[in-house]
């Protein structure tokens, strides 16, 4: 921008606007950057409205706008009549982003689906000798129960979503590492989601999706990571031939 366009402002045309955006941009980071160097965690309080604007020097509407972005990004949390605390910072403003993306365009719903199977097998796959580690030498009768219910299941012709992803949340909850098993419950969830809006059959292939879970909770146990990949191949195999079956 010329020094001519910086004095009229205003006056040019979309200049307003890019003012108004890089204001609530910097605002936004500058309450991130006030949760970061005060080590603040999850669900500690905020100052007040009039606290951050005395703190950052700035107008009480750009904070509001900047505490309503940061919310809907679950960063911080409003809790009316309380106040303002950092957010638990889940994944669900992702999964529903994906979800609504997976079944927003007609012909790319499927590709939406494939890409999700993908991430997900990803996922399984890159954290196969974390969790098979993490379980060698264990016993877990929790999980072998849930099997157990998920092969009964497909068995009556019923589907499983319930005990599919406390198995899968199971699998990963040995691990240290947080992000990954949100982000495993997040495509979990889309993959779920958006499935019964296709109208795949996957009905003659649930019983294999279904005792894949059992193999692969069997070679986490016995300390064997290629079973446990060729069990993640397995699970995935059924929602792999519906989709080829489309074309997709």
């Amino acid at each position: 921008m010329t020094a001519r366009q910086r004095s009229l402002g205003a006056t040019v045309p979309g200049a307003a606007l890019d003012a108004d955006t890089s204001r609530r941009a910097t605002v936004t980071g500058r309450i991130k950057d006030f949760i970061l160097v005060e080590g603040l965690r999850p669900g500690d309080p905020l100052p007040t409205e009039a606290g951050l604007c005395e703190r950052l020097g700035v107008s009480r509407s750009s904070v509001r706008e900047a505490i309503r972005a940061l919310s809907t990004l679950g960063i911080v949390e409003v809790r009316h009549g309380h106040g303002t605390y950092v957010g638990a910072m889940s994944l669900d403003a992702l999964v529903e982003m994906l979800v609504f993306r997976g079944v927003l365009s007609p012909g790319d719903d499927l590709r939406a689906l494939r890409d999700v199977v993908e991430v997900r097998q990803a996922l399984d796959h890159g954290m196969a000798e974390r969790i098979v580690a993490s379980l060698a030498g264990t016993s877990n009768p929790q999980l072998h129960a849930l099997v157990d219910e998920m092969v009964a299941a497909a068995a009556a012709g019923r589907t499983f979503p319930r005990q599919d992803r406390a198995f899968h949340t199971g699998l990963l909850a040995r691990l240290d590492n947080a992000l990954v098993g949100q982000l495993v419950s997040a495509f979990w969830e889309v993959h779920t989601v958006v499935v019964p809006t296709l109208g795949l059959s996957l009905a003659a292939d649930m019983n294999q999706t279904a005792r894949a879970h059992g193999l692969m909770l069997d070679a986490a146990e016995a300390g064997d990571v290629g079973a446990f990949h060729a069990a993640v191949t397995a699970h995935y195999e059924p929602i792999g031939r519906a989709l080829r079956a489309t074309g997709s």
